[in-house]
């Protein structure tokens, strides 16, 4: 198969770091803990673990390996390994998905700039649990304070991308996620001194096996989707930008152990502080924006302690953005290589052009989630929902799901048919392994994809 990418990572563990910023976001450290604390604790946390083992690696190791054999974008991966465009759809379904959840991305993680903000100029000083809620309506009731504050990590996104993907992405991975976890280690160490916070970590990580439920198991699957980032094509681009002598599997681990650990790392932080100070961990959404508030209020250096954490959330959100909007930018500058037909002319445009347009398409759209997200636009609604909670399901529910499972088809079953040896090389491993890992994406990976998508849609009843 020919080359075609011209760029790529300089190094393995660029690579590795750029992923696994890529996975690290807000479904770390803003999801995870209050998903964590709504199912049991230490209950939810052993099956989350489980699932990242049984499906999140074989799904990882599939993106990854058909970005790497490829050596395209979402866009033209899929034609270029099966000869044809039958799975074009596939390509279509990652840039959408990509686009549907910045849109509504960047508002949250607008959130978390207006919030880091707000905790350097120590605005919640004096707050308690009330005033907080009070304080976050009337951070997402305003539509200019949102936009301002959603359209910066717009930029601060684009600048990272307007460079080669070794300059820009890779440049700031090293830093960027290095940084993250020290931060945290240090945020953790400051809570785990806190009176009382051995409850907090009996509770994350003490398992009383009565509270795994077939719910729990669920949100367990779902929530290990959405953490690694599966089913968008963020990691097939990456793959098509790995160098060549990189080993998929051992590559997919350690992306796997680096999410891991932000998000274990994030209950460390937050289920300790909220029992020290004796707090429900079944808070919800409102967890980090008004519990957590609360409670660095109440402790030593509430200012640092507020500021570091918060400072942890936009590191963690621009990670993510990143990947998000490099699939359509990638996307964007192979597509436009091509002519659309035999007679057509192709009209190719550059890294910098793409990048213009993928922020101009993602400011618009999230200028529209704020608006019709506020009821300042009452008429802009998806299937009754406003645009930001319609996004949101719409991408979690049904789009990420439906993408994984195309994958896992579309490597399990399609390429062997094809002739294809979708294990030989790329992905590292022994014979063994190959046979496990093509039974679990045959088998399990579709089955545990089709009943989150069922549960999501409320057809399960548990």
């Amino acid at each position: 198969m020919a080359e075609h990418k011209t760029t790529s990572f300089s190094s393995k563990a660029g690579l590795v770091l750029a992923a696994a910023g890529g996975a690290v976001g807000l479904g770390n450290i803003w999801k995870f803990p209050y998903i964590a604390g709504e199912n049991g604790g230490g209950a939810f946390l052993i099956v989350y673990l489980l699932c990242v083992a049984l499906f999140g690696l074989p799904l990882l190791l599939t993106e990854f390996f058909i970005g790497k054999r490829s050596r395209r974008s979402a866009f033209g991966a899929f034609s270029a390994l099966s000869g044809n465009r039958r799975w074009q759809w596939l390509s279509w379904l990652s840039m959408l998905t990509a686009l549907v959840i910045m849109s509504f991305y960047f508002v949250v993680t607008g959130w978390c700039f207006c919030y880091f903000c707000e905790a350097l100029t120590n605005v919640f000083s004096g707050m308690d649990a009330a005033a907080l809620t009070n304080h976050f309506g009337a951070v997402v009731a305003s539509p200019l304070r949102q936009i301002l504050f959603s359209l910066l990590p717009v930029v601060l996104t684009a600048s990272v991308l307007w460079f080669d993907v070794n300059k820009g992405i890779e440049r700031l991975s090293k830093i960027l996620l290095p940084l993250l976890l020290l931060m945290m280690v240090l945020m953790a160490g400051s809570v785990l001194m806190l009176d009382g916070s051995n409850v907090g970590m009996r509770f994350f990580f003490q398992t009383d096996f009565s509270k795994i439920t077939p719910s729990v198991i669920l949100e367990a699957m779902g929530q290990c989707f959405f953490s690694l980032s599966i089913g968008m094509g963020a990691l097939i681009t990456y793959g098509a930008y790995m160098p060549k002598n990189q080993n998929v599997a051992a590559t997919s681990i350690q992306v796997i152990v680096l999410d891991t650990l932000v998000a274990i790392l994030a209950g460390i932080i937050i289920f300790p502080a909220v029992f020290a100070f004796g707090f429900s961990p079944a808070e919800g959404p409102q967890l980090v924006f008004v519990v957590l508030p609360a409670v660095f209020g109440q402790m030593s250096f509430a200012w640092f302690c507020g500021v570091l954490f918060f400072a942890l959330l936009c590191i963690a959100a621009i990670t993510s953005t990143i990947s998000l909007m490099e699939v359509a930018v990638a996307f964007i500058c192979e597509a436009s290589s091509r002519p659309w037909s035999k007679n057509a002319k192709a009209h190719p445009l550059n890294r910098h052009r793409s990048v213009l347009l993928v922020s101009a398409i993602v400011c618009v759209m999230v200028v529209m989630c704020v608006m019709s997200y506020t009821g300042q636009w009452p008429w802009l609604k998806l299937f009754g929902y406003d645009l930001f909670s319609a996004f949101d399901q719409l991408s979690s529910c049904v789009m990420m799901p439906l993408g994984a499972l195309g994958m896992a088809l579309f490597v399990g079953w399609y390429l062997p048919y094809k002739g294809e040896k979708p294990y030989s090389g790329e992905n590292g491993f022994r014979r063994a392994g190959t046979k496990v890992y093509m039974l679990v994406l045959r088998w399990l990976v579709p089955i545990a994809i089709v009943l989150i998508f069922l549960n999501s849609l409320g057809l399960l009843g548990v």
